[in-house]
């Protein structure tokens, strides 16, 4: 038992340096692009949107809360703090998407692939925003970072990773997960 306790011990003393090694590798990563860089969304209280919503009007959709701009404003900080590249910018049409982009990024275009289809008003569209994404992607300039602000279920469809709010997550050219951040709001 003795072992063991000296065991946690060390990790926990350890882990704070393998986390920020794990941030420094990222961070040049990043720098060198060509990476495909997935946002969820910074925060937005609650789950799903409402009955009533509407993708032309905000005021019917749920959206980000002070937090989640603040929570925004971190992001774009940490793309600028840490002099990362970015060749565009492309956001889900969902004001809560469209405003994370705006504060983090301020320039951005809209893409209907990267809409939610969480709930069942838009459920059928995730194939086709799936396909639609993959042939995006195969004509990309592979030299450049893109970022894509959407939803979970699309990051969770495309890479299989469950995001929190606000977490940047970094993919290959091949789809394939080399870590996140997560930014706290």
């Amino acid at each position: 038992m003795k072992i063991l306790n000296f065991l946690v011990i060390i990790f926990i003393c350890i882990n704070p340096s393998v986390k920020a090694d794990s941030k420094k590798t990222l961070i040049e990563e990043l720098r060198k692009g060509g990476k495909l860089i997935f946002i969820r969304h910074a925060y937005a209280p609650g789950g799903g949107d409402p009955d009533n919503f509407d993708i032309n009007d905000c005021t019917t959709q749920r959206n980000l809360s002070d937090s989640g701009r603040a929570q925004s404003q971190k992001i774009g900080n940490f793309f600028k703090e840490n002099k990362i590249l970015i060749g565009k910018v492309y956001s889900s049409e969902w004001c809560r998407c469209i405003e994370t982009a705006s504060i983090a990024f301020k320039k951005y275009e809209t893409k209907n692939f990267l809409n939610s289809f969480f709930s069942s008003k838009f459920a059928n569209n995730r194939k086709k925003q799936i396909l639609d994404f993959d042939k995006f992607i195969s004509s990309w300039d592979k030299n450049k970072n893109l970022v894509f602000v959407t939803h979970y279920v699309v990051i969770f469809e495309i890479l299989n990773y469950a995001p929190s709010s606000g977490e940047i997550i970094v993919a290959d050219k091949n789809l394939k997960l080399i870590d996140s951040i997560k930014i706290k709001y």
